[in-house]
This record gives structure tokens, sequence and C-alpha cells, in this order.
């Protein structure tokens, strides 16, 4: 297998595997030659998050999951919008935390003057428009849209609410003056190429914004690394997953393990 020279983990705080995959295809697809992308899919919590409970929640298992990894990677994207735990898990671990709803929210922002979120759900509604508030872009922010009647089998949601989610981005750019859409939710991954053409604003994945922030970030990690260390306030814990509880005491260490799969530009996989 060839060297790589960055390694991206994409990690899944859904436990639905199924997400995981369709996030590494469309991750896949953009990703630059001789990176590697390893993915990782909650074991506990929930199939899908879709609100500010269960974030709360996926936060702590995803702490968990970058606390467990085989190896350090040279950028961590946690795949779900939203972006449980990357504030806290910037803290903890030495090495970039990219979020994906973060990542295209600020690609939304270079690339248009307002942005708006469209998702297959209402039921993100009240968490999506935080983030847009913790990101700081609430004056860019256009607003959000989602179907009215939602059909949340996860596998199927593109195909079924296909012609609702076009209608829901032409809302936005029409009635909302958004210049720019961002397709949020893990379902929607890919969604934003195969709707490219069919309608007028900008679309943003944000799975390949994020592939494209974390595979930056992680090259200017070295000149820029000051901010990027040992956990600076180790304490004991109690009760906590133990490769999460070394990581607090300051014990965390790299890790080593078989090589994660590589996937070549256009989600070919292989060596």
């Amino acid at each position: 297998m060839e060297q790589a020279s960055l390694k991206l983990l994409l990690l899944n705080p859904n436990t639905t595997r199924s997400l995981t995959e369709r996030m590494a295809e469309t991750a896949g697809a953009v990703l630059p030659a001789g990176v590697v992308l390893d993915t990782a899919t909650a074991p506990r919590g929930f199939p899908y998050i879709s609100n500010r409970s269960e974030a709360l929640v996926a936060g702590a298992v995803t702490l968990e999951m970058l606390a467990a990894r085989p190896c350090t990677p040279s950028a961590a994207i946690v795949a779900a919008f939203g972006d449980p735990g990357i504030r806290a898990a910037r803290d903890l671990f030495p090495f970039p935390v990219i979020g994906v709803a973060e990542a295209a929210m600020h690609s939304a922002a270079m690339l248009g003057d307002r942005f708006a979120i469209v998702a297959f759900t209402q039921r993100m509604r009240g968490w999506y428009q935080d983030c847009v508030e913790e990101v700081g872009l609430e004056r860019r922010f256009a607003g959000f849209r989602a179907p009215a009647q939602s059909d949340e089998r996860l596998g199927t949601v593109q195909t079924d609410l296909r012609d609702a989610l076009l209608e829901c981005i032409e809302a936005c750019h029409i009635h909302d003056g958004a210049d720019v859409v961002i397709t949020a939710g893990a379902p929607l991954a890919g969604f934003a190429d195969i709707a490219r053409g069919a309608t007028k604003p900008i679309l943003i994945d944000p799975v390949v914004a994020a592939v494209h922030q974390a595979v930056a970030i992680a090259a200017l990690r070295k000149p820029y690394a000051n901010g990027l260390g040992a956990w600076h306030d180790p304490k004991t814990s109690e009760g906590l997953d133990p490769a999460l509880a070394d990581q607090f005491a300051g014990k965390g260490s790299d890790r080593v393990a078989d090589p994660p799969t590589l996937l070549r530009p256009g989600g070919r996989s292989g060596p």
C-alpha cells in the first residue's frame, strides 16, 4: 500500500453504519491522491441525531471514539451536522478536529453573501439554528427549510423526498435571499452533487466541505501547531471509558494498528 502524506478520520457519531458508508463514498469522490481516509461509527447512541439532547449524548460518544482511535490522524472529521463535541475535542486532542457543519458554513460564507440550510426533517430546526449562532454567522444566515412532511427512512430519504428537497432549495433562493444552500444531515450526503444543475443557488455538501478543509488545516498544522498540544488540565475520573479516562489524565498516546482503508480519488478503495 502506498504511503499517504495525510491520514483523515471520518467519525460518524450516529450508530447507523450505512450512513458512515454513504459519507465515506461522498468523501472518497473528492479525496486528494495519497490521502488516507479511515472511518468509525458510534458504538452506542442514536441511529440519527436530530435534537439538542441527542447531540449532547453524541458529543460524549465522540470524545470516547477519538480517545479510542487506533492511531493519531492528521485531522479528524466529526461527520454529523451540528458538530457534537468538536469544541471539547479541540481542547482534548493534539490534532485538528473539523465539524461538517462549521466547515459547510464557513465555505458558504466564502462563496456567497447569504446562506441557508436545507434538511430532510423539521426536527433539526432549533439545533441547526443554534449551530449557526455558535459559529457566529447569524448575520449571513438566510434561514432553515425542510419538507413539511418528512419520511425519515434514512436509506431512501434522497429519493423519497427529492422533489420536496428541490422545492425547499429553490424557496431558500427565491423567498429567503440565499445564494448558497447547505444540504444538511448525513442522509443527504451526496445529494448536493445530484441536485446541482436542477436549482439556481450554489449547493454545498458538508462532507465535501469538511474533507477539503481537513486537508488544508492538516497541511497548516506543522507551521501553526502552537495551539495543538497535550491536554493541559490532567485529572483523574470515575466510571469513564478507559481510553477517554487516560486522555483526561494526560496519558493519551499514539496507538498503532493495521493501516486504515485507502480511498483514492473517485471513491475507489484499495492499494
